[in-house]
């Protein structure tokens, strides 16, 4: 029977470093869009700028490998659902990443424009410097609603086909509610933090568990219609 245990392991990494990618990201351009003149202060910081940008790209990445890796795993169990899985976390999701780097890299060369060209520091954002500020918050909105929609799809799967213990991919379900929740709400007003955590924690809870233990081969795999049975018909024949 197929174990996947390389797998197993390389999707826990990706998700650690997808993961730890994004908060350095966060870190790294804190405060930056908090000033009053926001392109004065991405030209000053264009390298922290231009790092998160790059940080993203890297969380993107990591995270869009996770679907094309785990889709053999998953298809076993329900292929449609794993396409669909494939479509949210490996394409949109991923589309929201390409998204927000490039307002980053936009809004740096918009900055080193209105500084190059004289700008007053008081003066105002102008038009497209203020338009990709504005587009980070619907595509963070976006992204959560993206995201959590995956997540739940993911661990469906991995509840109905017990690659890992039950406990752990129905913390994925419970928690993939206030995660799109919060993603809904951030559409209207502003993110909540709060709700994000659930899921943040459960997959990272999960990607050490993958790492050190792998995938469960029993009795999801088998229901699934692994290799095993052919293997068990042959070795019965006389």
């Amino acid at each position: 029977m197929k174990t996947y245990r390389t797998t197993a392991t390389v999707v826990g990494i990706l998700y650690i470093l997808g993961t730890v990618a994004g908060v350095v990201s966060v870190v790294v351009t804190a405060g930056l869009l908090d000033a009053s003149d926001v392109l004065a202060t991405v030209d000053a910081h264009a390298g922290r700028a231009k790092a998160g940008a790059l940080l993203i790209l890297v969380m993107g990445a990591a995270l869009a490998m996770v679907p094309a890796l785990m889709f053999p795993v998953l298809k076993r169990q329900n292929e449609a659902l794993a396409v669909g899985y494939v479509i949210f976390r490996g394409a949109l999701e991923t589309f929201t990443y390409l998204g927000m780097a490039l307002c980053w890299l936009l809004l740096v060369a918009d900055a080193r424009q209105q500084a190059g060209a004289g700008t007053a520091a008081s003066a105002p954002l102008p038009g497209i410097g203020t338009l990709l500020v504005k587009a980070m918050d619907p595509l963070t909105a976006i992204q959560d609603i993206v995201f959590s929609l995956g997540a739940l799809m993911f661990s469906v799967l991995l509840f109905r086909s017990r690659r890992v213990p039950r406990w752990l991919s129905g913390w994925g379900i419970a928690a993939a509610v206030p995660y799109l929740t919060a993603g809904v709400i951030a559409v209207f007003s502003t993110q909540l933090v709060v709700l994000l955590m659930p899921l943040a924690v459960q997959e990272m809870v999960m990607a050490v568990w993958l790492i050190v233990k792998g995938f469960d081969p029993g009795v999801g795999a088998l229901r699934a219609g692994t290799d095993e049975r052919p293997q068990r018909v042959a070795s019965e024949q006389p």
